[in-house]
C-alpha cells in the first residue's frame, strides 16, 4: 500500500522540528547516550546530566511496560487512520498486547457453522418442519388416515430440502469423486426410502409408479417449468448440449432395461419368476451402467460437466462432522415419516377413492422432489440454464439408473416380486417423455415454447393417471 505523502511529510516535519529543538536550545547538548528511535518520530532532546528516560538500560520493569503499551496503542491508532498491517506488527513485537491475539482460527470456527447452519434452516419451506411431530402423534394416535398421510406428505418435504443440503455440504469436502458418489447414494434419499418402505409393505404398483413419476416429473414438469421461467426474460437460452446428450442417452437405456421385461411378459409361456430373474440381472447391468456414468461425468469428460463458477468455496459451508450429523439425523426423521404415509395409503385410497397410480405417479414424487423443483425454476430464471438441466434431468438419470434397480435389489432382499415389468402405460410413457425431452435438448438451445410443450405432456399423463382403474 502506497504511504500518503501528507503523513510523509508531516512526519518529516516533526523530525526536523526536533532536530532543531536539540541543536538550538541553550545549555543542552546531546546525551551520549542516543536515545533509541521508539515512536517513528526522531530523536527528542535530553538535557546533560540526566537520567536518560529513552535508555532502556535506565528503565525499571513498570516504565518498560508503560512504554510497550504506549507503542502498541500507536500502532493500532496508525492501522485504523492510516490502513497499517497489524499482522506485520504482531510479527515484530509478539510481546506486545497485538502479539497476544494471533489465534483467530478457532475462534472462527463455530461463528461460520452456525451461520450455515442459518443458511439451512431458516427458510421459508422449513416452516413445514411443524408436521414432523404432528404426523407422528397422528400415527401413535391412531388418527383419521387422511390426517396421517397429509401430514407426513407436508412434513417429508423440508426433510427433503435438509437432506439435499447436508448432502451438498458433505460431497463439498470430500473431493470430487466421491462428492459425485455421496450425491448418487443420498441425492435422492427420500425416492429410496419411501421405495424401500413400500417393497415392504408390499405396494409393488406403488413403487412403480412413485419411480415412474418422479423421472417424468423431473423430466417435463420441472424441465418445462425451468425453460418457461427462463423464457420469461430471455428469447432463446443456451445451455451445455453435450453434457445433455450424454444425460439423455442414459435416459434411453434405462427406458429400454423397463421396456423389455415389459414386453417378455407379454410372450407367450413367459412365468413371473423369469421375468423376476431378467428384471434382476436388468438391475445389475442398470447400476454398472450408471457407475460407468459417473466415471464419464467425474474423470474422463469432467469438463463436459463444469460448472461456469469453477471450483467451489467451502470455508463457509457446513464442516463434515455436522454434514455428516444432519445427514444421519435427517435419514432417521425421513424414514419416520415416509413409513407412516405408506402405512396409510391402502386406507386413503380405499376411504376417499384416491386412485394408487395418482398417488403414486404424481403425489409421491412431489414430496421428494419439492426443493429440486425450486431451485431448477430459480436458477433457469436467473439465466443458469445448465444447472437447472443438471438439477432436473440429472436427477432423473440418477433415479432411472441407481433408484430403480436398487428398488429391485431390496425387493429380492425382502422376498417381494419387484420388477422392472410396469404397466404398459407406463411404459409407454417413460419412452415418449425420453423421446420428447431428447428432441427438445439436442440443439443446445431452448425457448419459452419447448417448456409449454412438455409441461403440457405432463398434464395429460396426469389427467389419464386419475383414470387408470385398479
Amino acid at each position: 500500500m502506497a504511504a500518503d505523502p501528507a503523513r510523509l511529510r508531516g512526519r518529516a516535519t516533526v523530525t526536523r522540528r526536533h532536530r532543531m529543538m536539540a541543536a538550538g536550545a541553550s545549555g543542552a547538548t546531546r546525551s551520549s547516550t542516543a536515545p533509541p528511535d521508539l515512536l517513528g518520530y526522531g530523536v527528542c532532546p535530553v538535557e546533560d546530566g540526566r537520567p536518560n528516560p529513552y535508555d532502556p538500560m535506565a528503565l525499571d520493569s513498570e516504565d518498560t511496560g508503560v512504554i510497550r503499551e504506549t507503542k502498541a496503542a500507536l500502532v493500532d491508532n496508525a492501522s485504523i487512520v492510516g490502513g497499517g498491517d497489524v499482522e506485520q506488527v504482531r510479527d515484530r513485537d509478539p510481546e506486545s498486547s497485538l502479539g497476544r491475539s494471533t489465534t483467530s482460527q478457532p475462534r472462527r470456527y463455530w461463528p461460520t457453522q452456525c451461520h450455515a447452519l442459518q443458511e439451512i434452516f431458516f427458510v421459508r419451506l422449513n416452516i413445514l418442519l411443524v408436521f414432523v411431530p404432528l404426523g407422528q402423534l397422528a400415527k401413535i394416535f391412531e388418527y383419521n388416515s387422511a390426517i396421517i398421510f397429509s401430514t407426513n406428505f407436508l412434513a417429508i418435504i423440508p426433510l427433503a430440502s435438509l437432506l439435499g443440503s447436508a448432502t451438498e455440504a458433505l460431497s463439498a469436502h470430500v473431493g470430487q469423486l466421491f462428492g459425485g458418489l455421496l450425491n448418487a447414494t443420498f441425492g435422492n434419499a427420500v425416492e429410496m426410502i419411501m421405495c424401500v418402505q413400500a417393497v415392504k409393505a408390499g405396494l409393488i404398483q406403488v413403487v412403480q409408479g412413485n419411480l415412474l413419476g418422479s423421472i417424468l416429473s423431473n423430466l417435463l414438469l420441472v424441465l418445462g417449468m425451468a425453460i418457461c421461467a427462463s423464457g420469461i426474460l430471455r428469447k432463446q437460452q443456451s445451455f451445455n448440449a453435450q453434457g445433455a446428450a450424454a444425460n439423455m442417452t442414459c435416459q434411453a437405456v434405462a427406458s429400454i432395461s423397463v421396456c423389455l421385461p415389459t414386453m417378455f411378459r407379454a410372450v407367450s409361456g413367459a412365468s413371473e419368476a423369469d421375468v423376476l430373474m431378467i428384471s434382476r440381472v436388468c438391475s445389475i447391468f442398470l447400476m454398472l451402467v450408471y457407475g460407468l456414468f459417473l466415471y464419464f461425468q467425474l474423470k474422463t469428460h469432467a469438463d463436459l460437466f463444469a460448472e461456469e463458477d469453477g471450483e467451489e468455496d467451502t470455508s463457509d459451508m457446513l464442516a463434515p462432522s455436522p454434514s455428516v450429523l444432519l445427514l444421519f439425523l435427517a435419514t432417521l426423521v425421513v424414514a419416520a415419516c415416509s413409513e407412516a404415509l405408506v402405512d396409510s395409503i391402502e386406507e386413503v385410497s380405499e376411504n376417499y377413492g384416491l386412485p394408487k397410480a395418482f398417488i403414486g405417479v404424481i403425489l409421491l414424487p412431489i414430496v421428494g422432489n419439492a426443493a429440486e423443483h425450486a431451485t431448477a425454476v430459480t436458477c433457469a430464471y436467473k439465466g443458469m440454464m445448465d444447472l437447472a438441466l443438471g438439477v432436473a434431468v440429472g436427477s432423473s438419470t440418477q433415479i432411472a439408473l441407481f433408484v430403480v434397480p436398487c428398488a429391485v435389489m431390496f425387493g429380492w432382499i425382502y422376498d417381494q416380486p419387484m420388477n422392472l415389468a410396469f404397466r404398459n402405460f407406463d411404459t409407454a410413457c417413460q419412452m415418449l417423455s425420453v423421446f420428447l425431452v431428447s428432441q427438445v435438448l439436442q440443439h443446445g438451445n431452448t425457448n419459452w415454447l419447448h417448456g409449454s410443450m412438455l409441461m403440457t405432456t405432463y398434464l395429460l399423463i396426469a389427467c389419464i393417471t386419475w383414470f387408470i382403474p385398479e
